[in-house]
């Protein structure tokens, strides 16, 4: 049940993952969170799953349907796949396999 978000573009500029999608997370304000801030709301249920990677996000900001992950370091290619995966799946209650 529910959709697979498609992503239309990820963009990296040093430490901030930039994602671009189909969908939107959120109203015309945008939500900041920190691992010590997520929340209960859509785009805090995204930023916990994001944090929950274990691949060291300290910020997450979602605006409508673009989501910002900032990770200290950088990006490589299996960090951006983990995190664009994430997105993707979100909105999915079980797989389809």
């Amino acid at each position: 049940m529910g959709q697979t978000v498609v992503v239309n573009e990820v963009k990296e500029l040093g430490d901030v993952l930039l994602i671009d999608t189909d969908r939107s997370f959120t109203g015309q304000d945008g939500v900041v969170m920190t691992p010590s801030s997520r929340g209960g709301s859509v785009p805090g249920l995204l930023a916990g799953q994001l944090f929950d990677l274990g691949l060291d996000v300290d910020h997450v900001y979602v605006l409508q349907n673009t989501v910002t992950v900032r990770r200290p370091g950088g990006w490589d290619g299996e960090s951006k796949a983990a995190v664009t995966a994430v997105v993707e799946s979100f909105l999915r209650f079980y797989d389809e396999s």
